[in-house]
């Protein structure tokens, strides 16, 4: 985490500087806003603005004025300000105090999570263009996402910006795969952790090492187009069939440089719609309405060593990408993965889980289930049901490895000494990446499933099944 955070840390930096370059100097005079039973949309629109732009003397005068007025629906424009104000925030705590009634100093992350408890605390009407503003003084483009009028369906107020510019986390699109004989892929060990795809007989590994620095690609895979949508910050690669009905091309998928919940807002390039990485949907933007939400693709984690074994033919992303970066294994998150904290905002319910404790959900349309990986250290083997559907799961809590198929009603065992063979009605049936596979060439099919952190889990799909045991 220290990478990403410091990163994070100075970049805020050098966005209050940018602010404060157009402050006002303390002797420079502002016109005194009306009295505020006098206060319109516009002047409450441009005293939010004032919040960031003037000095402290002023902004001490802004602050009395939205008081008085005493309406909450300033409180989004606030809390937003204060990340930006975190060397002097003791103005803006003293308002939000006053119109809450809640005190948290000048905690951004504290005052966020009680934003996101409170939805009934609407901004003021015009917030979407306030926040247009904030988010171009720190990169123009990101007017393409967020701008006035623009549709939605999760509140703007809870778009967080997560450090880096549109594209600051570059997608790899089409990336160069080589032979696991191939010098390019010379710098994986055994024991590292890679996604694991095959599609039509097209079977690929991307390296977790790599992919933490692109969090997503855009790629074909057995003539399917796909994306693997990657939120280092939820512990969730989902794979997404990229090609919809109805649409000339597949969406080309990109990283916005916002977050929501923690979680990352991904793009497409056809219409810069944001989509929740988690769900599929597109949540802000043209597509909003549309109705579109992407497939979902099988996909393993699991070690190099496991996943050549059982796939000697493989391709492999090569380590030459065509950008700068040091590809070290957990190079940019390994404080992060190995803490029990959040780096960004996200409510938690710690009863049952660690926020940061992994599950493996599994999403059939409507029908959703998680599992928690603690189930597969006594036994590999789980058969259950999702939605009245029999299903068995395979994995191992040590590599985050889980496959799920359906079962067809069957019971199925561990073979005991042979880890790619189950065992049921006295039958062997062979794990493959897209089916169970029984002597008789009958086929189980795999179910789309992915890993994540609880926190993930439980802020986007509240309401869905888990089982601790």
């Amino acid at each position: 985490m220290n990478t990403i955070k410091s990163a994070v840390c100075a970049a805020l930096v050098g966005v209050s500087m940018a602010f404060s370059a157009a402050t006002p100097t303390h002797s420079q005079t502002l016109t005194p806003p009306p009295a505020a039973s006098e206060m319109d949309n516009a002047e409450v629109q441009k005293l939010a603005r004032d919040i960031l732009r003037v000095g402290t003397l002023q902004r001490n005068g802004v602050m009395a004025r939205l008081v008085e007025r005493g309406d909450t629906d300033v409180v989004a424009a606030l809390i937003q300000s204060l990340r930006f104000l975190q060397q002097d925030p003791w103005t803006v705590t003293a308002a939000l105090q006053s119109l809450t009634g809640e005190n948290f100093g000048g905690d951004w992350n504290k005052w966020m999570l009680w934003q996101e408890a409170h939805p009934e605390i609407t901004p003021f009407e015009g917030f979407d263009a306030y926040k247009e503003w904030v988010f171009t003084k720190i990169d123009p483009n990101f007017s393409l996402f967020i701008n006035p009028g623009v549709p939605h369906t999760i509140r703007l107020e809870e778009i967080t910006w997560g450090g880096v510019r549109k594209d600051g986390i570059p997608a790899l699109v089409n990336p160069t795969l080589v032979a696991p004989t191939d010098k390019a892929a010379s710098y994986l060990d055994d024991d590292e952790l890679v996604f694991g795809v095959a599609i039509n007989g097209d079977e690929r590994a991307y390296p977790l090492r790599i992919l933490d620095w692109h969090e997503m690609f855009n790629d074909v895979i057995g003539g399917v187009p796909v994306a693997l949508a990657y939120c280092t910050l939820c512990g969730s690669g989902i794979l997404y069939e990229t090609d919809v009905a109805g649409r000339d091309a597949p969406f080309d998928f990109g990283s916005s440089g916002f977050l929501y919940r923690s979680n990352k807002l991904m793009f497409d390039r056809e219409t810069n719609s944001l989509w929740n990485q988690f769900t599929g949907k597109p949540v802000v933007g043209e597509l909003v309405g549309s109705g579109i939400e992407l497939k979902l693709r099988p996909v393993a984690i699991t070690s190099w060593k496991k996943w050549l074994a059982r796939h000697p033919g493989t391709k492999v992303l090569s380590i030459d990408t065509g950008f700068n970066r040091d590809y070290t294994p957990g190079k940019p998150y390994a404080s992060y993965f190995n803490s029990p904290d959040l780096m960004f905002p996200a409510r938690v319910d710690n009863t049952s889980l660690e926020a940061k404790n992994y599950v493996y959900a599994l999403r059939l349309g409507e029908a959703e289930k998680a599992w928690s990986l603690n189930l597969f250290a006594d036994d590999m083997v789980i058969n259950d049901e999702i939605d009245g559907r029999k299903i068995v799961l395979i994995g191992d809590p040590d590599s985050r490895t889980v496959r799920a198929y359906e079962s067809d009603g069957l019971d199925f065992a561990a073979h005991g000494t042979n880890k790619e063979i189950l065992v049921a009605d006295m039958n062997e049936w062979r794990i493959t990446e897209e089916a169970l596979v029984s002597g008789g060439n009958k086929r189980l099919s795999r179910l789309p499933g992915h890993i994540a952190y609880w926190f993930a889990w439980q802020n986007f799909r509240p309401d869905a099944e888990t089982r601790f045991q």
